[in-house]
């Protein structure tokens, strides 16, 4: 029974929401079936517009939903929190780890924070505009030090121009997504692959082609046979297996793509960290024909919490990038940018690496010493390079 007062100051179609949306958060579960108007009327003795505006409430709040000639009942669109949540009060978990494994996460010394402490009091001393929208693209400092980085380290013919910072690599796929919706249905991505990208690339509609991998990438007869003219690929550090794509079948893929009009979307996301040979030139340092977009990210070489990623954008998606709405405004702070462009041009990022290379590739060694010298034979290598 609902607890009514006609002597509240509350509204009787008030009180009556209340008592149900308690009902349903409690009691009930999705599917169940609402009384009818006319019997919670009858019941309780008020009129059914009452009724009707309690239900309207709920309904707009899509705790119920209406089938014609059927009724309500509780809504299934929604995840709402039923039973037992009375006065609960939400309590974040946390997990402390002895040694933690997570491909997200640095160690905390790693980060040069006096230095980068010292850039931002800096920047914050120049003439900056904050009176107004910086460039969607980016401010220009910080393109230009990107470009002159992927120029000199990754092998690109890299241009300030062609570069979109965006705020994480998530940011920049959606853009990507979205820009190439129109024009593409499908999208291949290796399997096993990111399942990041995969997600995002689903929520905007794109019909998924999984191609397995042969050897350490990609298989081009499979991908071929998928019909798909945009697929997403690692190829100096293929994810999860950590194998690279050999110069060959690269070769053999961009022909592939420039002869179909397709787009390979390239992710160079952790080519920095290789301890066992110098860093395998990009893919897109081969293409003469602007068929790659190229995605970068600042999250493992410096640190995900700066939220910075970027794009290197052919001359035809750049075109339909500054005809979108996603150009209008900047998707970092200036003062990020700025302090990042003077990491980079002042030589403490290229510093920065050699360091954090020489600390990962101790802990690496370590970690294999210890799995000889624990496992054994309990336990297979990965034969390709790890990062």
């Amino acid at each position: 029974m609902y607890k009514l007062d006609s002597n509240s100051k509350e509204p009787l179609h008030i009180q009556l929401y209340k008592e149900l949306k308690q009902d349903i958060q409690n009691n009930l579960k999705v599917g169940d079936k609402l009384p009818s108007i006319r019997k919670i009327a009858t019941l309780y003795n008020i009129s059914k517009t009452t009724v009707e505006n309690a239900y309207s409430q709920l309904y707009a709040e899509g705790y119920i939903e209406s089938i014609p000639k059927r009724g309500y009942f509780v809504s299934d669109l929604i995840e709402i929190p039923f039973k037992n949540t009375k006065n609960q009060e939400y309590k974040e978990e946390t997990k402390e780890y002895i040694y933690d494994f997570s491909p997200t996460a640095h160690h905390k010394s790693y980060f040069p924070k006096k230095i980068w402490k010292r850039l931002s009091n800096q920047v914050l001393k120049e003439d900056i505009d904050f009176s107004k929208y910086t460039d969607g693209r980016g401010d220009i400092g910080l393109r230009e030090a990107i470009a002159d980085y992927l120029t000199s380290s990754r092998g690109l013919k890299a241009k300030a121009s062609n570069i979109v910072i965006v705020s994480s690599f998530i940011d920049g796929m959606s853009i990507v997504a979205k820009l190439l919706k129109p024009h593409f249905k499908e999208f291949a991505i290796e399997d096993p692959g990111y399942y990041i990208t995969e997600n995002i690339f689903r929520e905007f509609d794109y019909k998924i082609a999984k191609i397995p991998l042969e050897g350490s990438s990609i298989n081009l007869e499979e991908f071929k046979k998928s019909g798909a003219k945009l697929v997403y690929i690692t190829p100096s550090h293929q994810y999860p297996t950590g194998g690279v794509m050999p110069i060959s079948k690269r070769q053999k893929l961009l022909e592939y793509i420039n002869k179909t009009d397709g787009y390979i979307i390239e992710d160079d996301y952790d080519s920095e960290l290789n301890y066992t040979s110098r860093p395998i030139p990009a893919l897109a340092g081969l293409d003469d024909s602007c068929n790659v977009i190229y995605s970068g990210t600042f999250a493992k070489a410096l640190s995900p919490a700066i939220r910075v990623g970027y794009l290197h954008l052919p001359n035809s998606i750049l075109e339909l990038y500054k005809n979108s709405y996603d150009s209008h405004f900047a998707r970092v702070s200036i003062t990020t940018q700025k302090v990042l462009e003077k990491f980079i041009k002042d030589g403490y990022f290229e510093r920065h690496l050699r360091k954090i290379r020489t600390l990962n590739r101790k802990k690496h060694n370590l970690m294999l010493e210890s799995l000889n010298n624990q496992l054994k034979d309990k336990y297979l290598p990965i034969i390709y390079h790890i990062f």
